[in-house]
């Protein structure tokens, strides 16, 4: 219905907004995308805010910007440590999950301070609580149209669905198997944003959330937390790089898969394999909304020469890489995972420490990418406009 797109549209752009981010902006024009409206009109009042929005970058400051990052990639990590790096992948260093482990165990809420928070997760089920449970669909399920390709063959080989009682079973006895909407965050960590959804979630019957880290101490945390509640909410150990390992559910039902600053600490090589296998994890008509880092953000132009491992591509000094985006590399990854471009763009912000008087521009990649409508099994030429979305 038109009432669940707005609503799908309201959740994703409240999603993908960066907590209090800041750039520099030279022109009074707002561009019409929902990323913030603080803008710097006057350069003289840099300092008064933390942040400014929508900035532009002249053609003097992309020419210094890509003379940085040439700089700093001219010596590359050794190939013996580079290996050492894949296999010992991680997303958060020891150290870093034991002060987690710590903090999760003194207060209720967990806090995160990396820059990899995402803050505005957590205002998207807050203030989408209203138009969720106004307009969430009834059932997942749409009669006549398919949403697993195990229900698909047994459907089409046999469409009373004689004889495979006994698969469709399993697909039903998985955690939040009798939900109507579901969702999926990527690389959870200890919880900052799940237990806010989670708020909302115990709630609004019908819903459901999975969430998945690699690090298993962090998944640890969530289960121990006194919000968490197996009901409404799945938290499990997963390795996204791992083709052959499986998800707790069946492909093709979740409505929403959130994918924030996860995609980056991946090796190039493997991003495509990770996007097209949970791009068969959305339902027909679901989301997948991502933000990470872009070209040429601060971050990338403060490695010093030796931490880059490949192109646009480096390692920090706790041990996590991290790798820097382009609109056009990740629009090529999520069509070739056979997702549809709803959003994709750059987000460009000026952020400043007022104290130190200090500016930093920052880039990051916002995207919003849908998995496209299946056809009727009665009509293969048409495309089902019945879907929630």
């Amino acid at each position: 219905s038109l009432n669940k797109m707005n609503f799908i549209t309201r959740l994703s752009a409240l999603c993908l907004r960066k907590c209090k981010m800041q750039q520099r902006h030279q022109s009074s024009r707002r561009p019409a995308v929902p990323l913030g409206s603080r803008i710097l009109t006057d350069p003289s009042k840099v300092f008064e805010h933390n942040m400014w929005d929508h900035m532009q970058w002249s053609q003097e400051e992309e020419e210094n910007a890509k003379k940085k990052a040439a700089e700093n990639s001219l010596v590359k990590v050794q190939r013996k440590d580079q290996d050492k790096y894949e296999r010992e992948a991680k997303i958060l260093p020891e150290k870093r999950r034991d002060e987690l482990k710590t903090e999760g165990r003194s207060s209720e809420h967990t806090k995160i301070n990396s820059t990899n928070s995402f803050s505005h997760k957590n205002e998207m089920f807050e203030e989408g609580e209203k138009y969720w449970k106004k307009n969430r669909c009834g059932s997942t399920s749409v009669e006549g149209y398919v949403y697993n390709k195990k229900q698909a063959k047994c459907l089409t080989d046999n469409p009373q669905g004689k004889n495979c009682g006994e698969d469709l079973g399993r697909l039903e006895s998985f955690p939040g198997s009798d939900a109507t909407y579901r969702i999926l965050e990527v690389g959870c960590g200890a919880g900052n944003s799940v237990f806010p959804i989670l708020k909302v979630l115990c709630n609004t019957p019908g819903t459901f959330l999975y969430c998945c880290d690699f690090a298993s101490g962090a998944v640890d945390l969530v289960k121990s937390h006194s919000s968490y509640n197996s009901a409404w909410c799945s938290a499990f150990v997963h390795d996204v790089c791992d083709d052959a390992l499986p998800y707790p559910f069946p492909d093709e039902i979740l409505d929403v898969i959130l994918l924030v600053f996860v995609l980056s600490t991946i090796h190039p090589n493997r991003m495509q394999g990770v996007v097209n296998r949970l791009a068969k994890l959305l339902k027909p008509g679901g989301m997948l909304l991502f933000r990470d880092y872009g070209r040429y953000d601060t971050a990338q132009l403060r490695f010093k020469k030796g931490h880059c491992l490949s192109e646009n591509f480096y390692v920090r000094g706790d041990g996590t890489r991290v790798y820097f985006f382009t609109k056009e590399e990740v629009w090529n990854m999520f069509n070739l995972a056979g997702l549809t471009e709803v959003q994709n763009l750059v987000d460009r912000r000026l952020q400043v420490n007022r104290k130190k008087k200090v500016k930093m521009q920052r880039v990051w990649i916002q995207s919003k990418f849908q998995k496209p409508l299946l056809l009727s099994l009665n009509n293969p030429e048409e495309t089902t406009g019945r879907h929630c979305y």
